[in-house]
């Protein structure tokens, strides 16, 4: 009920989920502030936040029991879970930080039908088995799930919606490109759904490339994503560039020195992008060797580094303070981190009460400080974990 109230107090204190000052990002001393922990519920199995918006609104995934088929799901207040259910396929997942306040929910889902050029597509990196269903991005509002169309290609993917009703992603196209690798067939393009219902517009990539994917707007329209070849339609040299598009055209934000991995992930309303990007000297190039980056108008470009004795990290999440939250990682052990005013912090020593499970990633952080992502506890039991921020 602490988590309610809260969240209540967040919403009566935002116009539109914007709030007036920086809540929840520093304590009297400076300090990143500290976090009450609570475990979310699961449908049984694994599962994991990836999105919270100002409305207290948690989204991510959640396996049913056995961890063969993934949903995705809808955490309200901390406590009251939602299966938003599948496109009549067997998974589903909201795999981006959406930043939409006013009740639109965008993901992937599957289709009861299979893809007949047996193509893994984008989701099966994410999702516990690769079905061969045909994947498309979804828009969930007000209890129903609708498709979005594609470019006349059978698979897309959504990420991001922002508050005017525009959903962005990717979405394949009808050419055979030759950059793809098998099994992926066909070439796609980032798009950009609505606000009207089935508008789609496609988002060329830089000039020399074949692919793009889009992976965040916001309410000012500015778009940012990857540029590259077709690949596996996964990461890689699919992202040799990250970009931003305004007005349809796509800029190249640069780079960290690598040549592929170079992906934004998450936007806010001043147009700070989070990320993540290959370090120079990368061997093999296509390699996943990144580093977490911030990249502003003003300065551009920023490695944000890695927490000590880490050599990998992610930037995931964004807010309007400019509080970043991600990942770090040493091989296989990784740290939820916060990065504020420079410094980068283990979200692990910023726990005040609730779960002491160990948070593996964060997703995702609101305008008001709460986050999300996933904890693995001493048995190994992954859960999506919301941290809010207390002064105790």
């Amino acid at each position: 009920m602490a988590a309610l109230a809260w969240g209540a107090a967040a919403c009566a204190g935002s116009r539109d989920g914007a709030p007036a000052a920086a809540a929840g990002a520093t304590n009297d001393q400076g300090e990143p502030s500290r976090y009450h922990v609570i475990k979310l519920p699961t449908l049984g199995g694994a599962s994991a936040g990836n999105s919270i918006n100002n409305l207290f609104w948690v989204s991510g995934q959640s396996n049913l029991a056995g961890d063969q088929i993934m949903r995705a799901s809808l955490w309200l207040f901390g406590f009251f879970q939602i299966d938003l259910g599948t496109l009549g396929g067997p998974n589903s997942a909201v795999l981006w930080p959406v930043k939409n306040n006013r009740g639109l929910i965008s993901g992937v889902a599957e289709t009861a039908d299979l893809d007949p050029l047996g193509e893994e597509w984008s989701c099966s990196a994410f999702f516990p088995t690769s079905t061969g269903h045909i994947c498309r991005g979804f828009v969930w509002e007000r209890g129903k799930m609708r498709g979005l169309p594609t470019l006349g290609g059978n698979n897309g993917f959504a990420t991001g919606t922002n508050n005017l009703g525009q959903t962005v992603g990717w979405a394949e196209n009808t050419v055979r490109d030759p950059t793809c690798n098998p099994p992926q067939v066909l070439q796609f393009r980032a798009v950009i759904w609505g606000p009207e219902r089935d508008q789609i517009q496609e988002l060329p990539p830089l000039r020399g490339d074949t692919s793009s994917s889009a992976t965040a707007i916001n309410d000012r329209g500015q778009v940012v994503g990857i540029s590259g070849i077709c690949s596996n339609a996964v990461g890689g040299f699919t992202a040799a560039h990250a970009v931003m598009w305004q007005n349809g055209v796509p800029t190249d934000l640069g780079s960290l020195g690598g040549i592929a991995w170079n992906t934004p992930m998450a936007m806010n309303q001043r147009g700070d992008v989070v990320g993540f990007a290959n370090v120079a000297n990368t061997s093999p190039p296509g390699h996943f060797n990144a580093h977490a980056f911030l990249w502003t108008q003003d300065d551009g470009i920023r490695d944000l580094g890695t927490l000590p004795g880490d050599l990998k990290s992610q930037a995931l999440g964004i807010n309007e303070q400019r509080q970043v939250v991600g990942i770090s990682c040493l091989g296989a052990a990784c740290r939820a981190f916060l990065w504020q005013d420079g410094v980068m912090t283990d979200l692990n020593d910023r726990i005040a009460s609730g779960s002491r499970d160990h948070l593996f990633f964060a997703n995702d952080i609101d305008d008001f400080g709460a986050i999300t992502g996933q904890s693995i506890s001493a048995t190994g039991d992954a859960r999506a974990f919301l941290a809010v921020p207390t002064e105790d």
